[in-house]
């Protein structure tokens, strides 16, 4: 048996990284994954390959989670489970930040998971679950990822306010807060076709080595098994919390 056997779970920005692990971690635990993404190709691919339903969702389109959701109900009859997974990530001073930069962040990230728990959270069974996917930068500082890291300063406030007010109806609200990840966002080279990702994923485990307590750069596959875990039964009286994956980041700086 598998510990979403017959649940219904949308996995938003799917189709690669984060998104594309946790969907293929979810389907082998017996989810009905609703693969969800505004990479079609990619998207549609991969929902093939693990049976899974394909929905067309720019985050930050009230209407495109309308549709998605009705797409949901009509395939599967109800949704139980939301990852809100996608996220994008600009580098720059804050001061040299262009206020149309600022807010396609913000309309990806902070209003993104916004929409996603405002269109979904009333059509979830009882005892359903939304995760939401901040990030270490959600719990500290980080220069030249200003607009970033607010925008997940205020998914921890989201997550928050919304583990209050569903717990009546048994819905629990998580965030997970990951450090540096080996996805496309912190290893480009994932998107060139004549790179060779381990070679990028060994330099940077070097560049991390110093940085992280654990030595290196996490995996993708390690924050899907944080979000199988917060939408499982496993985590059933957990609800309302931000949840660091980070390889001991957080904890500080070793200086010997």
């Amino acid at each position: 048996m598998g510990k979403l056997d017959g649940r219904v779970v949308i996995v938003t920005g799917a189709a690669r990284g984060q998104g594309e692990q946790e969907a293929r971690l979810f389907a082998a635990e017996g989810a009905k994954v609703v693969v969800a993404d505004v990479l079609d190709e990619q998207g549609e691919a991969l929902a093939g390959e693990l049976g899974a339903l394909y929905v067309h969702l720019d985050v930050s389109r009230e209407a495109d989670w309308v549709a998605a959701v009705a797409a949901v109900k009509q395939a599967y009859g109800g949704v139980d489970g939301l990852v809100n997974n996608a996220g994008i990530l600009r580098f720059n001073a804050l001061v040299d930040t262009p206020l149309d930069e600022f807010m396609q962040v913000v309309q990806v990230n902070q209003v993104g998971c916004f929409l996603g728990i405002r269109t979904v959270a009333p059509e979830l069974s009882d005892g359903g679950t939304i995760v939401n996917t901040a990030s270490y930068t959600a719990l500290t500082g980080m220069a030249a990822v200003g607009t970033y890291a607010a925008t997940k300063h205020a998914i921890l406030g989201l997550t928050r306010v919304a583990a209050l007010e569903l717990a009546p109806r048994g819905i629990r609200v998580n965030a997970m807060c990951p450090g540096a990840v080996d996805t496309a966002m912190s290893n480009p080279s994932r998107l060139d076709p004549d790179a060779d990702p381990a070679e990028m994923t060994r330099a940077l485990d070097e560049l991390y080595r110093k940085l992280v307590p654990l030595g290196r750069i996490g995996r993708a596959e390690e924050v899907a098994r944080l979000a199988l875990f917060l939408t499982c039964d496993d985590s059933s009286y957990i609800t309302g919390q931000p949840f660091v994956i980070d390889g001991g980041w957080l904890a500080g700086v070793s200086v010997i």
